[in-house]
Formats: C-alpha cells, structure tokens, sequence
C-alpha cells in the first residue's frame, strides 16, 4: 500500500492470490502466475513461445492491469522507462507483448518488496 498507484483493492487481491506464498527465486513467482517464458529449441531452431499461461489466471490478470497502470502512476521508475525504451526501440506494434514482460518483472519486483523490503528504483511512494 506504500507504493504510488497500488491501492487497496490491487494490494489485497496481490496478497491473496500469490504474494502470502513462499518462493525461492524469481523464477518460481513468474512461473506461478504464468507470466514465465516458454522456450523451445530443437536442433538449430530455438524460438520464444511466449508465456506458459500454466499458472494463476487471476493473478496474471492483476498483474497486466497493473502494468498498465503502473505506466500510468509511475512513469518515471526504472521499470517505466525500461518498457518506454523497448517500446521505442521495437515499434509500438510491441506495446502488448511488452507490457506482459512488464507485468513480470513487476511482479517479481513487488515480490522482493514484500520480502525483503527492497523498493524499486525510482518508484514514488505514498505520502503518509
């Protein structure tokens, strides 16, 4: 609730379907919301597939509107301006399929937020 743009409804619904949870790395959060990528190489082939979609709908759903948002209430975080560089880097053609690479990284970063207490570079927060 500290974080600019994270409000009690995103907070709760964060905590409860992903956050109270025990992870071991960073992997493991992605892939439980299914925001983990999805490789495939066979012989000289090696191609990205996307994301896994195995993990939690409702999470993973949070996480992209909150991207989303996140754009919107921290534009100048370090996540921020990572998503508005590789936006302008490849073409707005990307927006989607870089706000999902978003909502990953947000969520992991979140995750060491909650854990550790680290808090994400250039993040604003609330005034209390």
């Amino acid at each position: 609730l500290g974080l600019k743009g994270i409000g009690s409804g995103f907070a709760g619904a964060l905590w409860s379907e992903g956050l109270f949870r025990h992870f071991d790395n960073r992997r493991q959060v992605a892939a439980y919301a299914g925001l983990a990528p999805t490789p495939w190489k066979s012989g000289s082939i090696d191609r990205e597939q996307g994301v896994s979609k195995a993990g939690n709908p409702r999470l993973r759903t949070i996480m992209i509107q909150l991207a989303w948002l996140w754009l919107r209430h921290q534009p100048h975080s370090a996540l921020s301006q990572w998503f508005k560089d590789r936006v302008r880097a490849s073409g707005s053609r990307q927006r989607k399929t870089t706000i999902v690479a978003l909502a990953r990284k947000l969520l992991v970063a979140l995750w060491k937020y909650v854990t550790t207490g680290v808090v994400i570079e250039g993040a604003k927060m609330k005034a209390a």
